[in-house]
């Protein structure tokens, strides 16, 4: 009976690790790509969270990049348009070096839901990385490919870093 009696917190405590990483799982299916860093030296989005209502929405981005500091580190991420229109940009004012995949929110961003939109990362020492999320807010945002030249103008943009904290 002392065998049962221990079992049973091991297969609860089993039971309920299985069922809530499946659950989550789904839940992130459609909006988060593996979160593999970056190896080509370039800020790719990996998870995109769109909170608030049309014309006054938050995003928020997880972004993966490789930053060693402020000699090289994600500097922005940016809403744009399919037609290469800023329609928001989020700087990032120091590297997160120890923290990758690393999130942050950007608010307000005046769209209404049937916008097509990509979100996309830039790096100070690369250019735009080509992992991006694309759709709109009504059907969903998904992981996508984007070429970096596409509106690489934008970079010459305002807003831009005024510099690197740390």
């Amino acid at each position: 009976m002392k065998l049962s009696i221990k079992a049973i917190p091991l297969a609860v405590i089993l039971w309920m690790c299985c069922c809530s990483s499946c659950a989550q799982n789904n839940v992130d299916e459609t909006m988060e790509q593996e979160k593999i860093p970056a190896q080509d030296g370039s800020a790719n989005v990996t998870q995109v969270e769109v909170l608030g209502n049309e014309n006054a929405y938050t995003f928020n981005v997880t972004i993966s990049s490789p930053d060693t500091g402020c000699d090289q580190y994600a500097d922005w991420w940016e809403v744009i348009d399919l037609q290469g229109n800023l329609l928001h940009r989020r700087i990032l004012a120091h590297s997160h070096v120890n923290e990758q995949p690393f999130t942050r929110s950007g608010s307000p961003v005046n769209i209404d839901q049937n916008t097509e939109i990509y979100i996309r990362a830039h790096m100070n020492t690369t250019g735009y990385g080509t992992t991006v999320f694309k759709g709109t807010v009504a059907s969903g945002l998904a992981s996508s490919n984007l070429e970096a030249k596409f509106a690489k103008e934008l970079e010459e943009t305002a807003p831009l870093p005024d510099g690197c904290a740390f």
